[in-house]
């Protein structure tokens, strides 16, 4: 074999190996049942907002740490705590997909993206995405 062919292999090899430690790694989208049986493992989650229940954040107790019940797409509703400020217009979002770990019956969120109706379209049909990050805002 030459040794164009035998390097060709060793990329080939290596792209392979690339991909497959991006696909084992990947979280994908669960319900809250599903994430509980699995807590060790870092799940999306898509739901939207259970106002059934408070929201608790108290920036001046602690700016980070932001409580709230999300309803999953099983209609599963758990407590989510997220290590960050409050996202802004929290409250007006349509769809909630959080990022994270089960810890208990609560989630531990890493992440938060929201689906809110856009502030520049008067018929809100339009959707804009907020992300939330810990310790970090954007909007």
């Amino acid at each position: 074999m030459k040794r164009t062919h035998i390097l060709g292999l060793i990329i080939i090899a290596l792209a392979i190996g690339a991909i497959m430690s991006t696909v084992a790694d990947s979280s994908t989208y669960v319900s809250f049942t599903k994430a509980e049986l699995q807590p060790d493992k870092e799940f999306h989650v898509v739901g939207k907002l259970d106002t059934d229940h408070e929201i608790h954040y108290d920036p001046e107790t602690n700016a980070n740490r932001f409580v709230f019940h999300m309803l999953d797409n099983d209609n599963v509703s758990r407590e989510v705590v997220f290590r960050g400020s409050k996202p802004q217009d929290f409250e007006r979002s349509e769809q909630i997909v959080i990022t994270g770990k089960m810890d208990g019956s609560s989630f531990d969120a890493s992440k938060i993206l929201m689906k809110c109706p856009s502030k520049y379209n008067s018929d809100g049909n339009e959707l804009q995405e907020y992300i939330a990050e810990p310790n970090q805002v954007q909007g």
